[in-house]
């Protein structure tokens, strides 16, 4: 039979990790990180990782593995996860993946399209030529090459435009080629996949109220720590929900309501687009339109129970 595993999807601060917690420890699982800010020590608040006192409860993996110097593509983190969920099965414990990003989620389960490696060389030319021309050149340069990535891609979207430029100069085929072949490697593994999609209001709410928690947790400390480094702005870390505005408030570029108004006006439209994402990208057995809370565990560890015992 196929080893079984459980995903929690959502988006931020739609409570997820509270609920993929709870389904760790009545199932005796493991939780796995499926966000690609979560990865990087140094930004534990800001990127709401669980915490000391959650960690010491159940198993995490792939929670502040990577410095923010790092970059971590969909193909690295599927390595990484493969073996943390093999390290789980192998320990007779269930693997609960939880995240709010979506490539990461699909990878996993469906695999990759057979993108080549980039050598080293050409990344380097490719943030090289990004920090030269700017965004919209950079845009610009790239749509004149490759038409169809430049139509898909936003101008603003750094990591994804870089992306699709040293595909193009390593292999010569653009992007969107590689990415219509079949994907390769496809997990063999039951997955009960479960969507937390709350109504736009609250999840709004949440978003805007837990970011002023992060501020007394310490979060302007962690991005003082972070620019300490001297790190290349246009790493994904960098580009954490909430740095941009406090690195802006820490360097006097905005005063501290403008930075709190704008990273919350940040965060609420990166949780719209991740709700969009889930409701239509992600085939869920379960799904929670509310925000999670213990009052509806009984009714998904029932159907979890029922998933682990029959496989439906």
């Amino acid at each position: 039979m196929k080893k079984a595993m459980v995903v929690v999807a959502g988006p931020t601060a739609s409570g997820k990790s509270a609920l993929a917690l709870f389904l760790a420890e009545r199932f005796g699982g493991v939780v796995i990180n499926a966000d690609s800010m979560q990865v990087y020590h140094t930004l534990r608040v800001l990127t709401a990782r669980p915490g000391p006192a959650e960690e010491a409860r159940i198993p995490h993996r792939l929670y502040g593995v990577l410095s923010p110097a790092e970059l971590c593509s969909a193909g690295r983190w599927r390595s990484l996860a493969v073996a943390a969920c093999a390290e789980a099965w192998a320990q007779g414990r269930l693997p609960v993946v939880t995240g709010g990003t979506g490539l990461y989620i699909r990878a996993l389960i469906s695999g990759l399209s057979p993108v080549p490696e980039v050598p080293d060389a050409v990344r380097t030319e490719a943030r090289r030529r990004f920090a030269e021309l700017g965004n919209a050149a950079f845009h610009a340069e790239l749509a004149a090459r490759d038409p169809v990535m430049g139509g898909r891609l936003d101008p603003g979207n750094s990591q994804r435009l870089m992306r699709a430029w040293e595909v193009l100069e390593a292999t010569g085929r653009s992007l969107a080629e590689w990415q219509g072949e079949p994907p390769a490697d496809r997990l063999d593994a039951r997955v009960f996949s479960i969507a937390v999609t709350p109504p736009r209001d609250t999840l709004y709410a949440a978003c805007d109220r837990r970011f002023l928690a992060m501020l007394e947790k310490g979060a302007v400390d962690e991005v003082r720590a972070l620019m300490a480094l001297g790190l290349d702005p246009g790493l994904p870390a960098m580009k954490a929900l909430g740095v941009p505005e406090l690195v802006a408030l820490l360097e006097g570029r905005l005063g501290r309501e403008e930075a709190v108004a704008a990273a919350q006006q940040a965060t609420r439209r990166y949780a719209k687009r991740q709700q969009t994402w889930f409701r239509h990208q992600l085939i869920a057995q379960h799904r929670l339109v509310a925000q999670f809370s213990e009052s509806f565990c009984d009714e998904i560890f029932a159907k979890i129970r029922q998933f682990l015992l029959t496989g439906s």
